[in-house]
């Protein structure tokens, strides 16, 4: 890559909005889960803001959902850690630890329903009042579970390894 644009891009501010707000048990990190396999049967609620209620259209036909948010407690990082799992230091991106350079966590939960703005989820690991930035359709093609919903793209998934971006995005 272009050393010039490089370093402009390392310099350029990236400004994310939250979408809505998780609801969960957890009011304090001490005692939650770590992941969500470990949060099973932990039932929450998202709290979408208006202006994207619209973009909640056809999720229901899923039966999990990728969470994307804001570690909104998480303070510093450093580029080795102990992880939850282990007793050494690890490469901070060779883990899932919250303190990151961008305080960016993900987690795959399983969806109950949706109610006009509000979004019923389980199988949590995350913080009550944390702000969500983004939510994905979880579809095993793209990942590696099973005995999941795919809704609405049931019948054209298998299509997507061949389908390429017509930019249709981009604007």
């Amino acid at each position: 890559m272009n050393r010039s644009r490089s370093e402009k891009t390392r310099n350029q501010q990236v400004l994310f909005r939250p979408i809505g707000i998780i609801h969960t048990p957890f009011k304090e990190l001490s005692g939650m889960p770590i992941q969500p396999k470990s949060g099973k049967g932990v039932r929450g609620t998202i709290e979408i803001f208006n202006e994207y209620e619209r973009g909640l259209d056809d999720l229901e036909g899923f039966s999990h959902l990728i969470l994307l948010f804001l570690f909104h407690r998480s303070v510093g990082y450093q580029m080795k850690v102990v992880p939850y799992l282990d007793t050494g230091e690890r490469g901070l991106f060779s883990t899932r630890a919250p303190k990151r350079p961008n305080p960016i966590g993900m987690s795959v939960v399983r969806l109950d329903r949706v109610e006009g703005g509000t979004v019923y989820i389980q199988d949590l690991d995350i913080l009550d009042g944390t702000p969500l930035l983004d939510i994905k359709p979880f579809v095993p093609e793209f990942s590696a579970e099973t005995d999941i919903r795919t809704g609405w793209l049931e019948k054209v998934r298998k299509r997507a390894g061949k389908k390429k971006s017509d930019g249709r995005f981009t604007q």
